[in-house]
């Protein structure tokens, strides 16, 4: 018995320290207003409703429990117990009712994914459990108990039919793109819907250390001893400030064909949720429970969503967002910002000279030295 007053089935490894626990809470109490915002964009997507509801009622489900059934290891009280304890454990946390059905499938990849349209299916690699500690691998459980409650696992499970489907009709110019625009939607809602999931992992963790320590872990393997979370989280801040405009589009071109986003930016993300008054308020008991979700405005949802990234923007260090920042507050030369941004210079724009005449230009005097132009 936990201290928290949870049953455990006896493993030596399962911690005994006490977790609080989070009765009746809503999804929206961790879930990242880009998740929701990005869920909407993808709902209100042309033919998204149509492939949904065809989808829906085609996809093997059925085969794909048997598959899973007969060829990965079924977590259980006699099968991987360690982990059975602590998906009961995140599950109660969470006060998930139903512990959905969770599985080890033998692959070198460490990755973890939660499927299913009906039920959700819980599906960890042995990449992942033998990369991993106890701990962090609890924060890894409480981040897919936390996809099942917030109901990810449909659209994910539709995500990786379409991306199967993209590659099998590649070969048809007008079907493919059709594919292609709603996997991308759905890759984007995606990439958001894990920034909500890693704070249900810390939630059910309770050890934001051990949250840090598993992302470094799945970006530079079983090293601790030659990595440090402080540099790690400076890799972050240095990947969103560091570059010019070029940059800038190209970190939208890499991340676009990930599911996943980056782990620096996965780490610095849930680093300043942890340290944020909601979080605060969420541990301390204050926070949106399950049986309010009827009555939540869809309204209040659009504006905290729109306020979000209105503060990301403003806040935002990246090149881009600068640009657009300057861009809503009216700045002047612009263009020549965004010329510079592309050419790689970092410089103030040429200041304007007086002719003799009282007139001013930007051109350089007769006698100065030709310039290069980029």
């Amino acid at each position: 018995m936990s201290d928290d007053g949870h049953q455990q089935s006896g493993h030596e490894k399962v911690p005994s320290r006490q977790r609080r626990r989070f009765p009746g809470i809503s999804s929206r109490a961790y879930e990242h207003p880009a998740d929701r915002s990005a869920l909407v964009a993808l709902r209100k997507l042309s033919g998204f409703d149509t492939v949904f509801k065809a989808l829906s009622g085609l996809l093997p489900e059925r085969s794909l429990r048997l598959l899973f059934l007969s060829d990965s290891v079924r977590v259980s009280d006699q099968q991987f117990a360690h982990l059975n304890d602590m998906l009961r454990d995140a599950c109660y946390i969470l006060d998930l009712e139903k512990v959905p059905p969770m599985y080890v499938t033998q692959d070198p990849q460490p990755n973890a994914m939660c499927i299913g349209l009906d039920e959700p299916i819980i599906v960890v690699t042995t990449g992942l459990v033998e990369l991993l500690d106890e701990e962090e691998m609890r924060a890894v459980v409480g981040h897919e108990v936390g996809h099942a409650l917030s109901g990810h696992s449909v659209y994910r499970t539709i995500l990786l039919f379409l991306t199967t489907l993209a590659l099998k009709v590649a070969w048809i110019p007008l079907g493919n793109l059709a594919i292609m625009a709603i996997v991308t939607a759905l890759r984007e809602w995606f990439r958001k819907s894990e920034l909500s999931a890693d704070r249900a992992g810390l939630l059910v963790g309770q050890d934001l250390r051990a949250s840090m320590r598993g992302l470094m872990k799945i970006a530079g393997g079983n090293h601790l001893h030659e990595m440090n979370v402080d540099a790690f989280l400076k890799q972050a801040e240095e990947y969103e400030a560091g570059g010019d405009l070029r940059d800038s589009v190209l970190k939208i071109l890499n991340v676009l064909p990930r599911s996943h986003p980056f782990t620096t930016v996965r780490a610095a993300e849930l680093k300043k949720w942890a340290e944020s008054r909601d979080y605060q308020r969420l541990m301390d008991g204050h926070y949106p429970r399950r049986s309010e979700d009827k009555d939540t405005s869809v309204t209040d949802s659009f504006r905290e969503s729109a306020d979000h990234y209105a503060t990301h923007v403003k806040s935002s260090k990246d090149p881009l967002m600068k640009l657009v920042t300057d861009l809503a507050g009216g700045a002047g030369d612009l263009g020549g910002r965004v010329r510079r941004g592309f050419s790689g210079f970092a410089s103030a724009p040429p200041k304007d000279r007086t002719s003799k005449n009282g007139t001013t230009t930007d051109e350089p005097p007769a006698d100065a030295p030709p310039r290069d132009e980029d």
